[in-house]
């Protein structure tokens, strides 16, 4: 005897609903099998079209921050000189010169000397005499009096400088100061005294932090990104004191100076350079992180400049062979290869052979830690060294001098 509920078509249609209630229940963290009624099927698909619970909305921390973040609007000098910029006329990221066999070598040359098949020094295959042109970067207030941070390489040789807001208000703004060694710089905009501002973490961001890029890209202003910290301490050889957070918030063109924020609205790092093959984001961004955008700016606003400490040793890692020769338990620390004549390392009695493991009592990893330590100390401030020699560890005290001028 035929049966009028199971023609071929409602068999089929049985069968797709049941397997829809299925993935549901799935997605729920429930298994079951067998039919399930078209009614209930329906009522467990429009569960499935429900803001999934549990994951973080960025909505309300962009609404509260995202009108501090500036579009940063440059008029370049000599574009023709500058071997950063893209064909606009403006540049994207710093692009670093890297040792010879560095693993990112090959990538960023891409930037340096044109797209592949070029020759050195060519863009599109022609030549660029332009005398002017226009850079595009993103930037943040930090204060309610104007005070803007950006990167230096999207402020370097400009003629003139702007910033436009979200609500399409554009100021004219003045460079305060830059420090090209870590890609900073801070602006003033004046015609105001409550500019809306975001704050500086003083929180280390963590690695799976989630955390949103606000930018300009490709001179998109307001445009939001989202992802997580994904390392700490990157060095890809963009100047001395590398220390980036690696983040794989989609950044690109144009995001240069923007912020970076963690879930409390605070900003985590400055968006300054990414590494791709093909120029555009493949989930790899380098953001300066907040601890040294707070030193750095604090100084810049104070002085218009940088001003480092130093004591006059050079220095070279620790190998795994080095510290078994020496006695020390762990490859750790920075090897005196020569303490400079004359330099407060010299005074202090550092010699050939030592090895810093401490600053202040705070243990020194490598040799660059020991660069960033003691450049962020005011020359003329005290600090303790702790050396590892013949065996013992011993403090030695001395004065921190001036960098000398290159």
């Amino acid at each position: 005897m035929s049966n009028t509920n199971s023609t071929p078509a409602r068999q089929r249609a049985a069968k797709w609903l049941g397997a829809a209630a299925v993935a549901a229940l799935i997605a729920g963290g429930a298994v079951q099998t067998g039919y399930i009624a078209p009614n209930a099927a329906h009522a467990e698909l429009r569960s499935m079209s429900q803001p999934v619970q549990g994951m973080p909305s960025f909505a309300d921390v962009i609404e509260r921050v995202k009108p501090a973040v500036v579009s940063v609007k440059v008029k370049v000098q000599n574009v023709a000189s500058r071997e950063d910029d893209d064909e606009e006329g403006g540049p994207g990221f710093s692009i670093p010169d890297l040792p010879p066999g560095h693993p990112m070598e090959r990538f960023f040359r891409q930037f340096r000397d044109g797209q592949p098949g070029q020759q050195p020094g060519q863009r599109g295959g022609r030549q660029q005499p332009k005398q002017f042109g226009q850079a595009l970067g993103s930037g943040f207030f930090v204060s309610a009096d104007g005070y803007v941070v950006t990167n230096n390489h999207v402020v370097e040789n400009g003629a003139t400088v702007q910033v436009s807001m979200d609500d399409g208000k554009t100021y004219d703004a003045k460079v305060i100061g830059t420090d090209p060694k870590t890609d900073l710089a801070l602006l003033k905009v004046d015609g105001g005294s409550d500019f809306p501002y975001v704050r500086l973490a003083t929180d280390k961001a963590r690695v799976g932090d989630w955390v949103m890029a606000i930018g300009n890209p490709f001179g998109l202003g307001g445009t939001v990104t989202a992802g997580i910290v994904s390392a700490q301490h990157r060095d890809i050889g963009a100047g001395p004191y590398d220390d980036f957070i690696q983040i794989d918030a989609p950044v690109n063109k144009g995001n240069s100076g923007g912020p970076t924020f963690n879930l409390a609205g605070e900003v985590v790092g400055v968006n300054t350079a990414i590494f791709s093959p093909s120029g555009g984001n493949v989930g790899i961004a380098f953001a300066i992180p907040a601890s040294t955008v707070g030193s750095i700016v604090a100084s810049l606003k104070d002085k218009g400049s940088v001003t480092r400490g130093f004591i006059g040793v050079q220095m070279q890692p620790v190998t795994k062979e080095i510290a078994e020769a020496i006695g020390l338990k762990e490859p750790k620390g920075a090897l005196v290869a020569e303490a400079m004549k004359d330099s407060p390392a010299a005074k202090a009695g550092i010699r050939t052979g030592d090895t810093i493991v401490a600053v202040n009592g705070e243990r020194i990893n490598e040799a660059r830690d020991l660069s960033r330590r003691i450049a962020g100390v005011a020359p003329g401030k005290s600090v303790s060294l702790t050396l590892y020699r013949d065996g013992k560890e011993r403090n030695v005290e001395l004065q921190v001098g001036p960098q000398p001028k290159a």
